[in-house]
């Protein structure tokens, strides 16, 4: 069986650059990285931006159950490295924040993550680039299964695109999501997780609401009418 684009397949990869992993889904390799984190395999949809370009493109056509290294320039991969996010930032910044910056250090700054280059006198050498931007990568990866259960979708989708999960029930091809505060993010997705899934997403009552408001125009149309019609 063959991974067709809108696919949804559970992968373990682990993925590399000058042979350091920088990512991994395996347990040996988290170890190897340092990390104690439960890692654990990845539900993602292809040709959907879940994956690196390089990895969406590579992936489509591959066989389920089957193990693959992908290789992947910086264009297909975290792009290539922009002088343009590498910035001088007056020392004082760092001392609002309590930051006492060095060179290696990795700062959260304007809500984006920075790598210090260079801290000395009053300016600060910072660059915003990814730390793999212009890197060639390698991906070891392991297609474990082809995903067919709708749950796992669209928790995989809640997990990736939401970060994270609203309770909700899967009847007669809908998602009808229990919690309203989910509806501005699904005003956002609703079409593309239809794509993805062929399943509709709705909040729960508001098909209902929704109804209502059309009676009540309706209404309000035939009332209009019959004030024109005593006008005349």
């Amino acid at each position: 069986m063959t991974i067709q684009k809108n696919d949804f397949i559970e992968i373990d990869f682990t993925g590399k650059s000058n042979n350091e992993i920088f990512d991994t889904t395996r347990k040996e390799d988290a170890k190897e990285m340092g990390l104690d984190a439960d890692v654990k395999p990845s539900i993602v949809s292809i040709g959907n931006q879940m994956l690196l370009k390089g990895l969406d493109e590579e992936l489509e056509g591959k066989e389920i159950g089957k193990s693959y290294t992908i290789a992947l320039t910086p264009d297909r991969a975290f792009g290539k490295r922009n002088p343009k996010l590498i910035r001088l930032i007056p020392l004082r910044v760092f001392r609002e924040k309590n930051i006492n910056p060095y060179p290696g250090m990795v700062v959260q700054l304007d809500n984006n993550m920075a790598r210090i280059l260079s801290a000395s006198g009053g300016r600060i050498t910072v660059d915003f680039n990814n730390q793999l931007a212009g890197k060639d990568v390698e991906y070891e990866i392991k297609v474990n299964r082809k995903v067919t259960d709708n749950k796992e979708k669209v928790n995989a989708l809640l997990d990736f695109f939401l970060q994270q999960r609203f309770e909700y029930e899967i009847k007669d091809k809908k998602v009808i999501f229990k919690e309203p505060k989910i509806k501005p993010f699904l005003d956002l997705f609703q079409q593309k997780f239809k794509d993805m899934t062929g399943l509709d997403f709705e909040v729960e009552g508001e098909t209902k609401e929704e109804s209502k408001k059309e009676e009540e125009k309706e209404e309000s149309k035939k009332e209009e009418k019959k004030g024109t019609k005593k006008t005349e």
